[in-house]
């Protein structure tokens, strides 16, 4: 059997933990009933569990229970935070939204469609060479019809961490709502919605070890409440802002997943940043730190990411040579021809830098020996391209090796 590659592509998703698969699994067989089923057993044990699931998601991020809405996903929660704002908002006079260059699809494409189909002002704003988003430039941006701000906790490409607390207080000063799409950072950094004045916030299981198909929108309802308006009918379910059966065992696998991030989360981030450190310094010990460029805030970055662009490589042949690592690519590539990233483009990465870019995602179970196994296939790639594109000779990183 061909052993399977490996993992360091955790930004893209995580191995579901098996302490979530085991409390799910209950909840197919068991306790199978319908979590609105309020006139027998089987409907109250499956309420139950989403009331419980709901604590955990909450006390995660500092929020109240009742200000979970249970979504499919990141995706779902931006779209109805996003436009279900912009709903909830049209007779109010603003027409005027902002979020960052950076930001997820999930983001800027439902934005750029409300300001295509709907006539609302969009601003974007840039950011700044590290991927970071100013307090100044968003401030820059706002205007007296600003209703929206949506700027990322924490970049999925580059990692790099917004201040999104002083962000969240500008924004409440001025009255307007603020929206971050969390997908990245919640499990891995501390997230206080009410100490960061967080209005909205995205978020999904998937990227913390829990299972596929579940997220989460909060939605603020203590002080300032943020008000929107379903996309979905049908039933009124989630206080009447996402109608439809509640999937109770990937409620469950979210709420688990939720309670190890709070409990262990801080633990994990700690031997996470350990290894990418590992990785980054074995990378450039072994190719002499020569034409390797660092994409993100050095310091101000996720634990778990690492984002490298090699000079003198070719982006497609770097990831040919990569078989026995799953590690992505900046670039957002057709089956035409491959695009460098949107994210690294807006950083000032010119096309060689943004195409032969790698993101190093680490997780929970990554292991030392996936990490020095991972840097040395990286460094002969890279070593062997260079020499191919030279005429010359690549040095061998196994001379270096043992004095790591």
């Amino acid at each position: 059997m061909t052993a399977l590659p490996i993992y360091l592509d955790n930004h893209a998703t995580t191995r579901t933990d098996p302490r979530v698969v085991e409390s799910m699994l209950p909840y197919f067989t068991e306790h199978y009933g319908n979590a609105s089923s309020v006139s027998h057993r089987f409907g109250w044990e499956a309420g139950d569990a989403v009331d419980r699931a709901r604590e955990q998601v909450a006390c995660l991020i500092g929020a109240e229970p009742s200000e979970i809405v249970f979504t499919s996903g990141a995706t779902e929660a931006n779209n109805l935070a996003l436009k279900g704002t912009a709903l909830a908002s049209r007779a109010k006079g603003g027409n005027h939204l902002v979020c960052s260059s950076v930001e997820h699809r999930a983001v800027l494409d439902p934005l750029r469609r409300l300001a295509r189909e709907s006539g609302w002002q969009l601003t974007v704003v840039p950011c700044e060479p590290s991927g970071r988003i100013s307090v100044e430039a968003v401030e820059n941006a706002l205007t007296d019809r600003t209703v929206l701000v949506s700027i990322m906790a924490a970049n999925n490409e580059v990692g790099t961490l917004n201040p999104i607390g002083a962000i969240g207080r500008l924004c409440r000063d001025r009255g307007i709502l603020f929206h971050t799409d969390a997908a990245q950072a919640v499990g891995k950094i501390p997230i206080d919605v009410q100490g960061d004045a967080i209005d909205l916030l995205s978020l999904t299981a998937h990227k913390f070890h829990g299972p596929k198909g579940i997220g989460a929108l909060y939605v603020r309802r203590q002080d300032r409440r943020a008000r929107l308006v379903s996309l979905v009918d049908g039933g009124g379910h989630e206080r009447g802002l996402r109608s439809g059966t509640l999937p109770v065992p990937l409620i469950v696998g979210l709420g688990r997943a939720a309670e190890l991030a709070r409990v262990e989360g801080p633990t994990d981030a700690d031997r996470m940043r350990t290894l990418r450190d590992r990785l980054d310094r074995t990378i450039r010990s072994l190719l002499d730190d020569q034409g390797i460029v660092l994409n993100g805030h050095p310091i101000d970055r996720l634990p778990n990411n690492l984002n490298l662009s090699f000079e003198a490589v070719q982006g497609e042949a770097l990831l040919m040579g990569l078989r026995s690592i799953a590690v992505s690519s900046g670039a957002a590539c057709s089956s035409a021809e491959p695009e460098p990233s949107y994210v690294l483009r807006a950083m000032g990465r010119d096309e060689q830098l943004g195409r032969a870019s790698l993101r190093f995602g680490l997780g929970r179970f990554t292991t030392r020996e996936d990490v020095d196994q991972a840097a040395k296939v990286v460094t002969e790639t890279v070593a062997r391209l260079r020499q191919s594109a030279s005429g010359g000779s690549a040095p061998d990183p196994d001379l270096a090796w043992n004095d790591l």
